[in-house]
Order: C-alpha cells, then structure tokens, then sequence
C-alpha cells in the first residue's frame, strides 16, 4: 500500500502525492464527493455503496474513502513519478486566481482579440485555473460587467490591459477571498450571491434599481443585472 505524503490542488484538481513518488489527480467533476466509512462499518446501510460508489480507497486504518460521482464527469489519473508537470490537463492552465502571477495584463492578454463572451473567457481555464460558473457570475457583477460582453473589450489594440481588465482581476480576487473567509468560519453552503440563483430579485447593489436577470451561454446558467452591468 502507499501512504499519501502530502494533498495539494492545480485549479480544480486534487492531487495527492504518494510515498512510491507518483501522484493521484483527481477531479470531482460536476457531482463527485469522498466520504469515510469507519472502521466496522460496511459500505451498506444508510449510505449504501451504489452504482455511483466508483471508487474505495481502504486505509491501513481500517477506514475507507469513497468517491462517489452519479453525474460520472468525475476523473482520476496515476501519474508516474516526474511526469506531473506534462500531464495534458495541468501543462494547460492558466495561472491560479489568488497568486502573483495572475493579473490584469495577463487577462488582458488571455482576451485580446477573443470574439468569444467575458463569460465564456472566464470560464476557460488557459486564462484562469479553476474558476467557475458561480464565482464567474459574481466577480463579473463586482466589476459592473456584462458577462455578454466581448472578452477582447479587456485588452487595447496592442493587447495592453484596459481599465476593465483591473476591475475584473480585483473582482476575481475579492469574490474568491470572500468566499473562502466565509466557509472558513463554517458557514459553507448557506452563502447570500449577489446574483447568481436570484433570477428576477432587485439587483443588491446600492442605488441600483435593476433585476437579476437569468440567461444561459455555453449550456451554463448566468445571472447578471442589465442596468448596472454593462
């Protein structure tokens, strides 16, 4: 058996490093979730191991972890050992939303010349690891954006970052720290967005007299105000 040395993330992969050096990229995908069964329990029961039930991790501690995915869009991956950089899904992401090395030039250069949506541009993780449909809504509102806008408005002719590619990366930033801070102090799950799943609500930002509006791009759900969004 192999001990897991250590648990770190790439965007929206897990990756646990194992003692043999090789390393476990996992993705949860849309549905996917780990439990733990404790020592002398069975897999049956109220949390019955199922046909989502894909994978069981047994640990030396009796216990078992199982990942559980009924959407089945859930992706794991052994890579050997030195090859963790080159792995197809990782040598492509752009930089992580909360680090240095993402800032308004580098989204600028990310969008220049895109006829795609900032949505859509958002939600491409060559331009940022591991933002998603929700915090992509959010961090558009922020920075008083329309997500229907094209993504190239972000970036002048030169491909130099404009004004609304600094309100974008501070958005991004602000929204992600807001969110961690909140679960952090336990409160995952019962958190109030400023527009995503409000369809039809009074746009929360003060003196705006907007309502949220729902639309769909790229199959995903987006929530935005369309009067103080542009």
């Amino acid at each position: 058996g192999q001990t897991v040395v250590a648990l770190t993330r790439r965007g929206k992969y897990l990756l646990a490093s194992l003692s043999s050096g090789e390393t476990l990229l996992m993705h949860l995908g849309m549905s996917g979730s780990f439990r733990v069964v404790r020592e002398g329990r069975t897999l049956r029961g109220p949390r019955a191991r199922d046909s989502h039930d894909h994978v069981v991790f047994h640990m030396s501690s009796g216990r078992s972890v199982v990942f559980n995915d009924p959407r089945r869009f859930g992706v794991m991956d052994l890579i050997r050992p030195g090859q963790l950089q080159h792995h197809p899904v990782l040598s492509a992401l752009g930089p992580e939303p909360l680090s240095d090395d993402f800032d308004a030039a580098g989204l600028a250069r990310a969008c220049a010349g895109k006829r795609t949506s900032l949505k859509a541009a958002l939600l491409d993780q060559r331009a940022v690891a591991g933002l998603g449909n929700i915090y992509a809504s959010e961090a558009l509102h922020v920075a008083r954006l329309s997500p229907r806008r094209r993504a190239s408005i972000l970036a002048t002719p030169g491909g130099a970052p404009r004004e609304a590619a600094h309100r974008l990366t501070e958005a991004i930033k602000h929204v992600l720290l807001k969110a961690i801070a909140r679960q952090a102090r336990g409160r995952y799950g019962d958190e109030r967005f400023l527009v995503y799943d409000r369809e039809d609500e009074l746009c929360s930002r003060k003196g705006c007299a907007g309502t949220i509006r729902r639309g769909a791009q790229g199959g995903r759900s987006t929530f935005s105000c369309p009067v103080c969004q542009r």
